[in-house]
């Protein structure tokens, strides 16, 4: 059985680097242009969207001052692949194993992102009602902003309170390329329909 690209061998707690924290990354090209995965031990800290690989990876080193970054190539093939396939087909889900992190209140508005069934939004109002807090939607597009794992946590999929696309941290376009993506694909029969709001 080949070993999970995750799970590499453990630093030796005598090497002097064993406290800096390794992140493993790769860059690949898909349809809405440049994309970079990173990631932990643990799993996907970053999925980011650009148009120019190396900004892309000073991103990421701006995000982690503190972290050794390295090229991973061909070790995470099948990582980028899944990525790759969650931008070109929105919605489908691939299980890919995460490492969030984030504030408290960050990663409990992302946790509700990932609850909004592919094909449907919210508003930035009815997220903060649906965590309990009905008057933190500004806030809410804060965390929304600050998300850097895009389409595994999508915040595409929130937007204005009359239904209008607001801004995506990886372009206005692209979230509305990811929005039509996975219509279609409910259009088609790919998803199933379902109008209900989620149970967050």
């Amino acid at each position: 059985m080949n070993q999970h690209p995750f799970h590499r061998p453990a630093t030796p707690p005598e090497d002097s680097l064993c406290s800096r924290e390794k992140l493993y990354f790769v860059v690949d090209n898909t349809s809405l242009g440049a994309v970079l995965v990173a990631s932990s031990l643990k799993g996907v800290v970053c999925i980011i969207l650009g148009d120019e690989p190396a900004q892309l990876i000073q991103n990421v080193q701006d995000r982690f001052p503190a972290a050794s970054m390295i090229n991973a190539g061909a070790d995470y093939k099948s990582i980028i692949a899944r990525v790759i396939a969650m931008v070109e087909t929105p919605g489908i889900d691939l299980d890919l194993p995460l490492d969030i992190r984030g504030t408290a209140f960050q990663q409990q508005v992302w946790q509700a992102l990932r609850a909004i069934p592919p094909g449907q939004t919210m508003s930035y109002a009815d997220v903060a009602r649906h965590i309990d807090q009905p008057t933190s939607a500004r806030a809410v597009a804060g965390a929304c902003a600050a998300n850097g794992i895009a389409v595994a946590i999508p915040c595409h999929r929130v937007v204005r309170q009359d239904g209008a696309l607001s801004g995506y941290r990886w372009g206005i376009e692209r979230k509305r390329t990811l929005l039509a993506r996975e219509a279609d694909s409910m259009t088609n029969g790919f998803m199933p329909a379902d109008n209900s709001l989620p149970e967050i």
